[in-house]
């Protein structure tokens, strides 16, 4: 009887669930495991499942906790610094000031002399590019604090979010940008 469960669950929800769970963590294997995982402990629990929704409701309740739980121990280990307004952001790779962690590791490579590269024209198209594939609020985010020397607590009113989140942003901005700077100008 359970393996009837098991098969026809991979039939009519297997896909489904895997697309699910695709959207949320964006790695195809792990996605993979999480549902497998998912029907794993469907089968364990099928005798308490009461039927008060649908079976698929039901998996995809259970694949919900095992992505949840999945990302807590991805993050669990990550180092979190208090910022000047004594909120909470993670390092990722960035001193508690926002600027990078050279001690870590993950610094950029030696961009030479980059404030002749900013004087040329070319640069700053290559800038004005890397910045236009940011997403829109991460690029504004980017754009008042380091180009217009905004604080925390204006950046935060004018686009309605809370420290914490305006670092997250700033970090996935920087490391976009330095990505970008070093793909298509200092590697050239």
């Amino acid at each position: 009887m359970a393996e009837t469960n098991a098969e026809r669950w991979v039939d009519e929800h297997g896909d489904m669930l895997y697309r699910f769970a695709l959207a949320r963590i964006r790695d195809a294997s792990a996605a993979e495991d999480l549902v497998q995982e998912t029907f794993l402990a469907a089968l364990k629990a099928r005798e308490r499942f009461s039927g008060g929704s649908s079976e698929r409701s039901w998996l995809v309740g259970i694949l919900k906790h095992k992505i949840a739980d999945s990302l807590r121990k991805k993050y669990k280990d990550q180092i979190f610094v208090r910022d000047e307004d004594g909120e909470e952001s993670a390092r990722n790779g960035f001193e508690a000031n926002g600027h990078w962690d050279v001690r870590g590791g993950r610094a950029p490579k030696s961009w030479g002399d980059a404030m002749a590269a900013i004087e040329r024209a070319e640069f700053r198209d290559v800038l004005a590019g890397c910045l236009e594939a940011l997403p829109e609020k991460t690029a504004q985010v980017f754009a008042m604090r380091e180009m217009d020397d905004c604080g925390t607590e204006e950046i935060c009113k004018v686009l309605n979010i809370t420290a914490t989140n305006l670092w997250v942003v700033l970090h996935r901005a920087r490391t976009q940008l330095r990505c970008c700077l070093e793909t298509n100008w200092f590697a050239k």
